[in-house]
C-alpha cells in the first residue's frame, strides 16, 4: 500500500494494511523550529529554508514555495510524505510602499493592500485602512486582480509549477494536501473582521459579488490545476468560529457561504479531488450540519482548547471525516499527558475516517524530545486505525 492509498483508506473508514496514515495537521511553526534547531534537527531546516520568499511573482499565486522543503522536514521526522501547495487568487497583488516615515512609525501599504503603521519603539502594528472600505473599492480591486491573473497566471506557468508533481503523485509516493481561501475568509481579509460582519447586514450585495468572483476563478483555475494533480485533500481556510461559537448564523452560512460550496464541491469531485475539508478554528459545532449539507467531507484542526471534543463530534456526526484533534498543549506537557490524550482519542482512531494530529501548529513550548515521543505514540496508535470501522458503517 503506497502513501496515497494509505491516506485515502484511512479517511474512507477502511482498515489500511499495516497502519493508517501518519501525518501532521499543519506545517511547522517557525518559532518551534528555531527551538528544535538547538535541540537536534538538521541545520538546514531554518525558517528561510522552509518558507522561501517568492522571487517569481507567479508563485505568489501558483504557490508551491513550501512544498518540497516542508516535505523534506517531515520525511526527516519519519512522517508519511505529504506535499502541501495552494492556489491563491491574486488578492495580495500590491507592491509594498512606504507612505510615511517618522521617528515614531512607518506607514506602509502592504502586499495585501492594507495600510498599516509599524511602530519603531514598541512591538505594535496598527491597522489603518483595509483593502475595501466602500462598495466602490471592489470594481477597482477586481480589475487589478484580473490584470495580475493575465500577467502572472498563464497556462504555461500553471503547468510548470504544478505539473512537476504529476508523475510522483500518480505513483503514490506522496499525497497532496491543497489549500485555498474560503468564501468567508477572503472577504474578511479584504474588509476587516468587524467591518466584514457588519457587511452581512449593510452590504450583502457586495459580499455576494466577491463570492461570485471567487467561485468563477476557482472553477476556471481548478479546472486546469486538477487536470494535472488530484489532491487527496483540499482544505478551504475559513476560520469562521471563535471559542464562543460561529461568527455567523446557520442561515447566513447557507446564503453567503454554503450556496457557493454547493456549486464548487461537485465540480471538484468530478475533477478527482477526493476529500473537501474546511479549516476553521474555534467551536464550529453549530455549523457542522450546514457544512455537511453543502458537500463538505470533513474538518480540521478541531481545536481542543476552543471546546471542540473530537469524540463528541464523531458521536453526533458518525460519518464526518476529521484531521487534527490532538491537544497540542499535551505534547508540550510531556509523556504522561501525551499518553492520556491518546487514550481519549483511541476510540475515534479505531473507527477510522480520522487522521490524528496536533489541533494547530505545535507550540514553541514543546521540546523536540516530547514531540518525538508523540510521533512514536502516533505511529503505534495508527496500527489500530479502522479496526472498528464497522461501527460507523
Amino acid at each position: 500500500m503506497n502513501t496515497s492509498e494509505r491516506l485515502l483508506a484511512t479517511l474512507n473508514f477502511e482498515k489500511p494494511e499495516d497502519r493508517g496514515a501518519f501525518a501532521e495537521t499543519f506545517f511547522p511553526w517557525t518559532l518551534t523550529v528555531e527551538r528544535w534547531l538547538k535541540e537536534g534537527i538538521p541545520e538546514i531546516f531554518t525558517a528561510d529554508y522552509l518558507y522561501p520568499q517568492a522571487k517569481d511573482r507567479s508563485r505568489r499565486y501558483f504557490n508551491d514555495l513550501m512544498t518540497d522543503p516542508v516535505y523534506e522536514y517531515e520525511q526527516f521526522l519519519g512522517l508519511d510524505g505529504v506535499k502541501r501547495m495552494s492556489f491563491r487568487i491574486p488578492f495580495k497583488c500590491f507592491d509594498e510602499q512606504v507612505l510615511e516615515d517618522t521617528p515614531e512609525f512607518t506607514l506602509k501599504l502592504d502586499e495585501d493592500g492594507w495600510q498599516r503603521k509599524y511602530y519603531k519603539t514598541r512591538d505594535l502594528v496598527q491597522e489603518i485602512r483595509p483593502v475595501i472600505t466602500e462598495e466602490e473599492d471592489w470594481p477597482l480591486l477586481k480589475a487589478k486582480i484580473e490584470s495580475e491573473l493575465e500577467h502572472y497566471c498563464s497556462n504555461e506557468k500553471l503547468r510548470e509549477i504544478y505539473g512537476k508533481y504529476t508523475d510522483g503523485h500518480r505513483n503514490g509516493g506522496f499525497s497532496i494536501r491543497f489549500r485555498a481561501s474560503g468564501f468567508f475568509w477572503t472577504a474578511r481579509e479584504l474588509l476587516g473582521v468587524e467591518e466584514h460582519l457588519i457587511a452581512f447586514y449593510e452590504m450583502p450585495e457586495l459580499l455576494h459579488e466577491i463570492n461570485d468572483f471567487i467561485l468563477e476563478k476557482y472553477l476556471e483555475y481548478f479546472d486546469k490545476i486538477f487536470s494535472l494533480i488530484q489532491p487527496e485533500v483540499i482544505l478551504f481556510e475559513e476560520d469562521l468560529s471563535g471559542v464562543n461559537g460561529p461568527m455567523i448564523s446557520p442561515e447566513m452560512f447557507d446564503e453567503f457561504i454554503g450556496a457557493y460550496y454547493k456549486k464548487l464541491i461537485p465540480f471538484l469531485k468530478k475533477k478527482g479531488v477526493k476529500n473537501v475539508f474546511v479549516d476553521t478554528d474555534g467551536d464550529f459545532r453549530q455549523l457542522i450540519p450546514n457544512m455537511l449539507a453543502a458537500g463538505v467531507d470533513g474538518f480540521l484542526p478541531v481545536d481542543v482548547n476552543a471546546g471542540m471534543d473530537i469524540v463528541e463530534v464523531r458521536k453526533q456526526f458518525p460519518g464526518v471525516k476529521l484531521i487534527g484533534g490532538f491537544n497540542k498543549l499535551a505534547i508540550a506537557d510531556g509523556k504522561e499527558a501525551i499518553d492520556k490524550e491518546f487514550g481519549r482519542l483511541m476510540p475515534v482512531i479505531r473507527q477510522g475516517g480520522y487522521i490524528p494530529g496536533a489541533d494547530h501548529q505545535v507550540a514553541p513550548s514543546t521540546s523536540l524530545e516530547n514531540y518525538r515521543y508523540y510521533l512514536e505514540c502516533l505511529k503505534e496508535a495508527m496500527k489500530d486505525a479502522g479496526i472498528d470501522a464497522q461501527q460507523i458503517k
